[in-house]
C-alpha cells in the first residue's frame, strides 16, 4: 500500500532574533534560588513546588516604607490577607510594621491567630456577618462599612454591646483613567458617600474616623491614585466643613502592578511597571492638591500583589513532549492552572533548571489536567526539553496559593529560603489523607 502521507513541520529559526524594541532575551538556566540549588529544593521537598524568598519580601516592603517616609509624616503599610495569608508569608510583613488588611471574618481570626493586635487589623470586604462584627468591634478592629445594610446591622451590634465602635465608610470614585470599581463603597460623585455620612450621624451609634477607596488591581497608571487622593481628600475636607466630621484616616488600598506581564501587554511587565515611588509621588501630588498645605490625615495602603509577586516562583518537572497541529512544540509538566490560576492573567516568565542544548522554537507549556484550559504559557520560544527536565516559572508569589484548587492533583508544598540560605516549609504538600479528613460517609453508604 502507498504510504500515508504525512505534512511535513516546518519550523522558522531565527539565530540573533530582535523585535522593534531590540534583541530578544536569551533563555538562561534558572539553577539556583538564593543561593539554594533548585535540584536541592526539589529532591526535599518534591516537585511541583512554590519557592518564595524572605530576602525580596522584606526588600520590597522597606523600599515601600522608604519612599512614604520622604513624603508623608503619617502612614501605614498594611498587608493584604488575601493576596497570600500563609502564616510565615504575613509573619515577614507584620515583623516590619504591617498592620492586616483582612476582606472576611476568616482573615480576622487568622491574623488574631498570628497575634496581630484587632486595633491593627483593618476589615474591608462587602459581607461581614453579625458574629464578625461583633468579634471585630470587641476586639477594637477598624471596619471599613461597604453598603447601607451593614452600616445598619453595625449600629444594632454596636446598640447590642452598648459601645460606640470607631469605623470607616468605604468610599468609590467613578472620574479614574480605570475601569470604576463602583461595586464596594458610597460612590463620591453621586452623593452617595456623602448621604452614608450624614446617616452614621443620625444614627449616633458609630464614631466615623476613616475613608476607604480601592479603585482596581493592576493599576499601571500612577496618576490615577494621584486622583483618587485628590478626590478622597476633598471629600474628606467637605465632611468636615460640612459636618464637623474630621476623619483621621485615607486609605487607598491596593492595587499596584507587580513585574508580571498581563496577556494584553507586547513589553514585558519589568520593563513597563512603575516603581514603587513613582505610585507614592503621584499619592503625595493628589494630597497638596486636596488639603492644599494644611495637615493631611494619616495615609494607609494596602499593597499586597506590588510586594509579594516577585518574591516567588514555582518550580516543575517536564513530565513529555509532544507536536502539536499548528507546528508547536508543547511540552506538558506536572503543574497546571488549579495550583497556577495566575497563568490565566499572565504571561509568567519561564526558565529551564539546567543546561539547555538546542534550538529554541515556539512552545507551548501544559499542566497535567484533563481539561483543554490548562494552558501554562501558550507560547513561548524555548530549546528542547526532556521528561525528567525542570523549569521555574516567575513571579508567582501573589494569589496562587489563596486561589489555588485541589482538582485531579493534589497541592503542592510551599517553602521558604531565609536570607542565610536556610530552607522550611510553609505549607505541607497535600496526601490523599488531606482530602479524606475532611470528607464523611453517610450510614446507609457504609454499610
Amino acid at each position: 500500500m502507498k504510504p500515508r502521507y504525512e505534512r511535513p513541520v516546518i519550523v522558522r529559526h531565527v539565530a540573533g532574533a530582535t523585535s522593534k524594541f531590540g534583541a530578544l532575551s536569551a533563555t538562561r538556566p534558572y539553577k539556583v534560588f538564593d543561593g539554594v540549588p533548585i535540584s536541592e529544593l526539589v529532591e526535599r521537598y518534591g516537585s511541583p513546588l512554590f519557592v518564595f524568598s524572605e530576602k525580596v519580601l522584606r526588600e520590597r516592603v522597606q523600599e515601600l516604607r522608604d519612599q512614604l517616609a520622604r513624603r508623608f509624616a503619617d502612614f501605614t503599610l498594611a498587608w493584604s490577607y488575601k493576596t497570600n495569608y500563609l502564616d510565615g508569608i504575613c509573619r515577614v510583613f507584620h515583623q516590619e510594621g504591617a498592620w492586616a488588611e483582612v476582606v472576611s471574618g476568616l482573615e480576622m481570626r487568622k491574623a488574631l491567630h498570628l497575634g496581630v493586635p484587632g486595633r491593627q487589623i483593618l476589615f474591608n470586604g462587602p459581607y461581614k456577618t453579625e458574629a464578625d462584627l461583633e468579634q471585630a468591634f470587641r476586639q477594637g478592629v477598624r471596619v471599613h462599612l461597604d453598603h447601607l445594610d451593614e452600616l445598619a446591622l453595625a449600629e444594632r451590634v454596636a446598640d447590642r454591646l452598648g459601645i460606640v465602635p470607631e469605623v470607616g465608610i468605604r468610599v468609590s470614585v467613578a472620574d479614574l483613567p480605570v475601569p470604576s470599581w463602583d461595586r464596594f463603597g458610597f460612590n463620591l460623585e453621586s452623593a452617595r458617600a456623602m448621604e452614608a455620612v450624614r446617616r452614621i450621624l443620625r444614627g449616633g451609634r458609630l464614631d466615623l474616623r476613616a475613608l476607604h477607596c480601592h479603585i482596581g488591581t493592576f493599576i499601571q497608571d500612577p496618576d490615577a491614585y494621584r486622583l483618587a487622593a485628590r478626590a478622597v481628600g476633598r471629600f474628606s475636607v467637605a465632611v468636615d466643613q460640612e459636618l464637623g466630621v474630621r476623619v483621621d484616616t485615607i486609605d487607598l488600598g491596593g492595587g499596584f502592578a507587580s513585574h508580571n506581564t498581563l496577556h494584553a501587554q507586547y513589553l514585558p511587565g519589568d520593563e513597563v511597571t512603575p516603581s514603587l515611588g513613582q505610585y507614592v509621588e503621584k499619592i503625595a501630588a493628589g494630597f497638596e492638591e486636596a488639603f492644599d498645605g494644611a495637615e493631611p490625615p494619616r495615609l494607609v495602603l494596602e499593597t499586597g500583589r506590588a510586594l509579594v509577586d516577585d518574591a516567588a516562583v514555582l518550580v516543575s518537572t517536564v513530565v513529555g513532549n509532544k507536536r502539536l497541529q499548528d507546528g508547536r512544540r508543547a511540552v506538558i509538566i506536572d503543574a497546571g492552572v488549579n495550583i497556577l490560576p495566575t497563568a490565566w492573567w499572565y504571561r509568567h516568565d519561564v526558565h529551564p533548571a539546567q543546561e539547555v542544548y538546542g534550538t529554541p522554537e515556539p512552545t507551548v507549556f501544559f499542566g497535567p489536567l484533563c481539561m483543554n484550559i490548562d494552558v501554562v504559557r501558550d507560547r513561548i520560544m524555548f530549546p528542547p526539553l526532556k521528561a525528567g527536565d525542570r523549569v521555574v516559572i516567575g513571579h508567582v508569589g501573589a494569589y496562587n496559593v489563596t486561589q489555588w484548587m485541589q482538582f485531579i492533583t493534589a497541592r503542592p508544598a510551599v517553602v521558604m529560603v531565609s536570607r542565610r540560605g536556610e530552607h522550611g516549609l510553609l505549607r505541607r504538600a497535600e496526601q490523599l489523607e488531606t482530602l479524606l479528613a475532611q470528607e464523611e460517609m453517610p450510614a446507609w453508604l457504609a454499610s
